[in-house]
């Protein structure tokens, strides 16, 4: 290779690793004016892999299984116009179709619209319903996450029967004053979406969908 031919190679070089660099900087530097910018927990779009002993085994493999869609994020930026308790650096709970891949009418593999580049993902206020900093987990407004609790009937309660529209309030966020952590709670028909936090089943809903306490 002639002198030129180097030059050209070195060049090209250069400028692919200052084109990295610049990459990565603008990754850091990003921010949205009314979306989160994320990343999935552990980088997988799917929280679809279980522990048995030491063998490790996939539970599903449909990607259109919301079932098994990671619903954890850790936040890279907050929106420019966002003035709530949310930080850079939590970890939050987010809807099940942020992460997913869905197949088109050819049946080609496409992200959804909430992916940006790489491995991170854009995410509105709404579909961000738990965020924790450090152990605890707090429930921004207007959301709220309740327990599911055992049936007070006798027949249904041998049975493994849960109460119907009754559960346990866990989180709740700084606007619920009414009631407290672990009132037994009534909510509106139809409300609950389940999410699996810390290993148990919770179901999250509105403020407006509580309406009664024991």
């Amino acid at each position: 290779m002639d002198h030129a031919g180097w030059r050209d190679c070195l060049l090209e070089k250069l400028l692919g690793k200052y084109a990295n660099l610049n990459r990565v900087q603008n990754r850091f530097l990003m921010k949205a004016p009314y979306c989160f910018i994320i990343k999935p927990v552990g980088l997988r779009r799917y929280d679809n892999i279980r522990q048995f002993g030491d063998s490790e085994f996939i539970i599903s493999t449909s990607q259109e299984d919301h079932r098994v869609s990671n619903r954890f994020a850790e936040v890279v930026s907050v929106p420019i116009y966002y003035d709530g308790p949310i930080q850079p650096g939590d970890t939050v709970c987010v809807h099940h179709n942020v992460f997913k891949f869905y197949y088109d009418m050819k049946g080609r593999q496409r992200s959804s619209w909430h992916h940006l580049i790489d491995d991170l993902f854009i995410a509105e206020p709404d579909q961000i319903y738990l965020f924790k900093r450090g152990e605890d987990w707090q429930a921004p407004y207007p959301f709220v996450f309740v327990r599911p609790i055992e049936s007070e009937d006798r027949m249904f309660n041998q049975t493994g029967g849960l109460e119907q529209m009754w559960g346990e309030l866990v989180y709740k966020n700084e606007k619920m004053d009414e009631v407290e952590q672990g009132d037994i709670v009534s909510y509106t028909p139809d409300c609950e979406y389940e999410f699996k936090i810390d290993d148990e089943i919770l179901y999250r809903m509105y403020n407006r969908n509580i309406c009664l306490k024991k």
